[in-house]
């Protein structure tokens, strides 16, 4: 376990990553800010409902505030359980409705390192137009970096890839990061292109597609649950994609359609 004395840098840096002062945090939480700065450099040790607080208000993710409790001496109170439990039949079966309410679109569950938990047909039918030697994880980063996955077929590669992967490496920039995390989290980083500038013409960054004679220009959504208490829950991502234009649109579902004949 970790000494209590290591709590206070793990708060500051979640301090500092929301741009919040000290004095801010400490009128927001309700302590005083030579408590908060004792805190943050050590001299007092915090207790649990502090800690709970504090991060409540810097709003860390709940599987980060485990590791500032572990780091304070004190048990983790949030639990991960399995998407397959028998506790999570009721999200199961909404994320289901979600996932058949939303075809022809393909609709993918994921959770924060872009693993697919769940798919809808739309979305199967889509991979495998698009990724037809795809035979690794499935995991959405790992295919898309793949020349036998998706980026073949992605025409606008560093654009897409330039923002997937910064989005992936802040969602795992904490450091509760186990090992699967780890290898996806540096793969990422070592996969980042150059930076891309958006044209100011456009609303969207668009994900564009080719395979044969068939383009496709699309965007997406992603969708998270609301007011989550276990771990797992919070992490999800119900990711939608969606066509940009009429002509992708009559593409896409005859993509979809197509591959289910």
């Amino acid at each position: 376990m970790m000494s209590s004395s290591t709590v206070g840098p793990m708060l500051r840096a979640w301090r500092s990553s929301r741009g919040k002062s000290q004095l801010a945090l400490a009128v927001e939480a309700g302590v005083s800010t030579r408590h908060l700065s004792f805190v943050e450099t050590g001299r007092s040790s915090p207790s649990r409902e502090m800690v709970l607080t504090l991060a409540e208000h810097l709003d860390v993710p709940l599987r980060d505030r485990n590791a500032l409790l572990e780091a304070a001496g004190f048990a983790a109170v949030f639990r991960e359980t399995p998407l397959d439990a028998a506790a999570m039949t009721e999200v199961r079966a909404a994320l289901a409705h979600i996932l058949e309410a939303s075809d022809p679109n393909p609709t993918l569950v994921v959770n924060r390192r872009y693993d697919v938990l769940l798919a809808n047909s739309a979305a199967v039918s889509f991979l495998s137009f698009f990724a037809p030697r795809w035979k690794g994880k499935n995991n959405v980063v790992r295919m898309m970096l793949s020349p036998e996955g998706l980026r073949p077929a992605i025409t606008n590669f560093d654009e897409v890839a330039g923002h997937v992967l910064r989005r992936l490496r802040a969602e795992l920039a904490s450091s509760a990061r186990d090992a699967e995390d780890e290898a996806i989290f540096a793969l990422a980083g070592e996969a980042i292109p150059a930076a891309h500038v958006a044209r100011p013409d456009r609303i969207l960054v668009p994900l564009s597609l080719r395979r044969g004679k068939v383009s496709l220009d699309l965007f997406t959504t992603i969708t998270t649950l609301g007011t989550p208490l276990d771990i797992t829950l919070q992490e999800l991502r119900i990711e939608t994609f969606f066509a940009a234009d009429p002509a992708s649109r009559t593409r896409l579902e005859t993509v979809v359609r197509g591959t289910r004949g």
